[in-house]
């Protein structure tokens, strides 16, 4: 697998573009997560969709927290990586690779790594999840520190698209980190939110990041009911720059496409020019 970086930069496109979000309902079996990845990439590629993105954990979920730990994998090397290079490079699409586990500095934990391929299969950007989930509230438990070991720096990348970040899940509750990459056309943000807290805090704070950094957030998402029994909320959505859900999708597997228009970020700068208006930090 060629992970080397692609020589190209990108400038904002200058028209609109398409792209696509994909939703899985993921299981434990990871050779059928794939397949239904791959199927569901080819149908976004098809529609004319130029930089797809996959969710968190798109390979793997279990209820056994340990089984991301064996089937990591060294960066730049291992099954999972080979798939998304080679499905990127095979629908000409840059694909944003939702999350996969990858070496950590110890050998219990994972870091749950977000890895970019542009079309001709190069890795361009790894994002490692900074902010990890963890949650109790009843019978409902979840801690996302006992198998993962979180990341520690922003990642942003040129693509066609624009300028675009990248964030993972529960990333989505500090904006500090989205003030951090700067002025961006495109934040992705692949994600596994449960029910509970999806349902309650999902919409409004991914509207509320696209608001307040004035660019479109495409957040593909598991989507429905896991084997073992676990449910996530869905609603992968794809938003722009002024707060307006521009497709969703509630539950179960499939493709939610939009355009990213470069003009509708100018737009929303020029007439609400809130980033030039900021005083602190």
């Amino acid at each position: 697998m060629n992970s080397s970086p692609a020589p190209q930069a990108f400038h904002r496109p200058p028209g609109p573009v398409r792209i696509a979000a994909i939703q899985t309902v993921s299981g434990p079996d990871v050779d059928a997560n794939l397949d239904a990845a791959a199927a569901l990439v080819a149908e976004a590629a098809a529609a004319g969709a130029v930089l797809v993105a996959l969710p968190e954990y798109f390979p793997l979920i279990s209820t056994d927290e340990s089984a991301k730990v064996r089937i990591r994998e060294a960066e730049g090397d291992g099954p999972l990586q080979d798939f998304l290079a080679a499905t990127a490079r095979r629908h000409g699409v840059w694909l944003v690779g939702g999350t996969i586990p990858l070496c950590a500095s110890v050998d219990d934990r994972v870091r749950n790594s977000t890895l970019v391929f542009d079309d001709q299969g190069r890795r361009v950007a790894r994002y490692d999840k900074i902010h990890l989930f963890g949650f109790c509230r009843g019978e409902e438990r979840y801690d996302e520190a006992a198998t993962i070991e979180r990341g520690g720096e922003v990642c942003c990348f040129d693509s066609p698209v624009g300028r675009t970040g990248l964030s993972v899940c529960y990333d989505l509750r500090f904006p500090e980190l989205f003030r951090a990459m700067g002025e961006v056309d495109l934040i992705v943000l692949p994600a596994a939110f449960t029910f509970t807290t999806g349902r309650a805090h999902w919409e409004v704070l991914l509207r509320a990041r696209a608001i307040e950094n004035q660019c479109y957030v495409m957040a593909p998402a598991q989507g429905g009911r896991h084997p073992g029994g676990r449910r996530t909320w869905g609603h992968t959505m794809i938003i722009d720059p002024w707060g307006e859900v521009l497709a969703c999708r509630e539950e179960g597997p499939g493709v939610v496409l939009a355009e990213l228009d470069p003009g509708r970020i100018a737009e929303v700068r020029e007439s609400l020019p809130a980033l030039r208006h900021r005083c602190l930090g």
